[in-house]
């Protein structure tokens, strides 16, 4: 697929800051190389859709919208009790 071929869900991707980084540096195996990824989202101009997009797919591994696995786990469940108790 090309980026002229890229579907309009996934155009925000052109434009995140990590673009042409080395994927490794996302999927840190320490809380440094977390720090680091985070460094590099923390002025991304698409790091709400970056989060989304991991929330929505349940992607568990790496930094994604500058935020840790631990983290998108917290989101994620404080939404469900949000939901929970909106219901």
């Amino acid at each position: 697929m090309t980026v002229q071929e890229t579907p309009d869900e996934y155009a925000w991707m052109l434009h995140a800051k990590c673009r042409g980084v080395k994927p490794a540096d996302f999927f840190p195996s320490d809380g440094l190389g977390v720090e680091s990824a985070q460094h590099v989202c923390k002025t991304c101009p698409v790091r709400v859709e970056c989060l989304e997009y991991a929330l929505e797919n349940r992607i568990e591994h790496g930094v994604w919208g500058g935020a840790s696995e631990r983290e998108r786990r917290r989101i994620l469940r404080r939404r469900r009790q949000l939901s929970a108790t909106q219901n």
